[in-house]
């Protein structure tokens, strides 16, 4: 039985401890998928942590403090939601034991919350010497391959090693020699049909869209780019016109047709030969554009007209202006193909220091390619990780034994009360090991003691081998399975900062009306005259 604050506390750690374990059996390869309903009625089926936490609508203030810090690792990161949630939620679960050993809340706000800092502090004190290997060559297809197999196949097991060359293929391309890569570079369109291993990637931009007009290839396109509809200026004012006969109608008309034509005449004469226009296509522009040999696509998303203006250097006009050469974008080929039965317009740039670069994936159903895409997300967030800090960490639990080894024994040399929470910290690191071995199907316990054994023999990159059927450790650098040094320092220190923040808190206040009778609604009319 707790007091008032104790209570609180509690059911602030009870309600962390549940979200913490909705993803926690999703963790890693092996890990179940959840099928998420959002407030849309759109289904969601995935064992990705940042969108089941984006999806669900958490309530409960604590919990939200740890999908704040998920989100904030999605941010600066881009992977390791999942790490962050595991980890604090078992952070808060230990120190609800040290509660229940008698600790007030007052201690335990004092106790548990410097011991955690303590901790957390020397954890990222420890990590640098964890570090097994760096990235050598980020402009090597293979290198690049192999380091984002660790990052894919949380997401896509089995079908890691072809999506990982295809991201690496993808973000190489388009590796500024500054070093400075944007993850919105990268475009993912997703096409019904085939499967996964018909999947490409494209140097360029591919919109599932058809051609307007009659013109389907252009080979080396210059290319006009207009924000307006396709179609002559209207007036602003509405104006009468009064026909009298049969030839001011036919004037009438021809006057409009002539301004389109000598309009389209001048933008093919500028040497365009492929137009994009972010509106409609008038049927008499249309024909004109036909008559002078000019490709018209036609981008509804300002989102895409403003990403294809920067694929192939065009400026986006706000009239039908004949664009300069300055203006003008330039591509080497743009065409119109199909993929399955879905027609796409392909701006391609032969080149390999395109601007943009697309992964086209194909699948059977447009939840699987969903998935495919979030791990393709992951893979390059992980690559662009890497072009900040080169730095490789040993994955499959093994950085996380190795740190609670190390933690437990720091926590030995300390005196006072806050040795015990120290020690809880170290332990909380056994949850991601054991999360994997849990969810492989195999005895967590046993796996535990087996990398303690093989850890305290110096072994640093020994980790879980989830791919044995029995309870089984292997050496993580030579499988290859890698996290980045900068996406566990980070997911460390927010989750540690999200359970402080928790146990910080004794009471939740919540601001709702005051109660007591409502007052009266009173009748519409009761400024009116009652003898009326």
């Amino acid at each position: 039985h707790y007091s008032g604050l104790e209570e609180a506390v509690y059911r602030n750690i009870q309600a962390c401890k549940e979200l913490a374990q909705t993803t926690r059996t999703a963790y890693g390869p092996n890990g179940m998928n959840k099928m998420v309903i959002n407030h849309l009625e759109k289904l969601f089926v995935t064992n990705d942590a940042a969108t089941i936490l984006r999806e669900l609508e958490v309530q409960h203030p604590a919990a939200k403090m740890l999908v704040m810090a998920s989100h904030m690792q999605e941010q600066e990161v881009g992977d390791g939601t999942n790490f962050v949630l595991v980890f604090a939620g078992v952070l808060l679960e230990l120190a609800e034991d040290l509660l229940r050993m008698g600790l007030s809340v007052s201690e335990v706000s004092c106790i548990v919350i410097e011991g955690y800092e303590k901790a957390c502090k020397k954890a990222l004190e420890i990590l640098p010497e964890l570090v097994c290997c760096s990235a050598k060559n980020l402009r090597d297809v293979e290198e690049v391959a192999s380091l984002l197999h660790t990052s894919v196949m949380s997401k896509q097991y089995g079908n890691e090693r072809f999506l990982a060359k295809l991201i690496a293929q993808a973000c190489v391309s388009i590796l500024p020699d500054s070093g400075h890569f944007n993850v919105d570079n990268i475009r993912v369109c997703k096409i019904v049909g085939a499967g996964i291993s018909a999947s490409s990637v494209l140097h360029g931009m591919v919109f599932k869209k058809e051609t307007e007009g009659d013109v389907t290839s252009v080979k080396d396109a210059k290319i006009a780019v207009y924000s307006c509809p396709f179609d002559g200026m209207i007036t602003e004012t509405k104006g009468t016109v009064l026909i009298k006969n049969a030839e001011e109608l036919m004037n009438f008309s021809k006057g409009e047709e002539n301004l389109m034509d000598l309009q389209v005449k001048a933008i093919a004469d500028s040497g365009a030969n492929v137009v994009v226009t972010g509106g409609k296509v008038a049927d008499m522009a249309l024909h004109y554009a036909n008559k002078y040999n000019l490709m018209l696509v036609r981008l509804n998303s300002k989102w895409d007209l403003r990403r294809l203006c920067k694929t192939v250097g065009a400026t986006a006009l706000p009239r039908l202006n004949p664009p300069t050469l300055e203006e003008m974008g330039h591509c080497d080929s743009v065409y119109l193909s199909e993929v399955g039965d879905t027609q796409v317009v392909v701006f391609k740039h032969e080149k390999e220091d395109g601007a943009i670069s697309t992964i086209l994936i194909r699948g059977s159903t447009d939840n699987l390619m969903d998935d495919i895409e979030r791990a393709v997300d992951d893979g390059v967030n992980t690559f662009k990780v890497l072009t900040r800090d080169k730095r490789l960490v040993p994955g499959g639990g093994a950085t996380e034994i190795e740190l609670a080894k190390q933690i437990t024994s720091y926590g030995e040399t300390c005196p006072g009360l806050d040795q015990y929470a120290i020690k809880k910290f170290a332990e909380a690191f056994e949850a991601i090991p054991r999360a994997l071995a849990e969810n492989s199907g195999v005895k967590a316990n046993e796996v535990i003691s087996k990398l303690y054994a093989v850890h305290q023999e110096g072994n640093k990159n020994v980790g879980f081998d989830i791919e044995a059927e029995a309870a089984a450790v292997k050496d993580m650098l030579e499988a290859g399975v890698l996290d980045t040094y900068l996406g566990k320092s980070w997911g460390i220190k927010l989750a540690t900062n999200a359970a402080v923040t928790v146990l910080r808190v004794d009471q939740i206040i919540m601001a709702k009306p005051a109660g007591g009778p409502k007052p009266p609604s009173g009748k519409k009319d009761w400024d009116e005259d009652q003898n009326d």
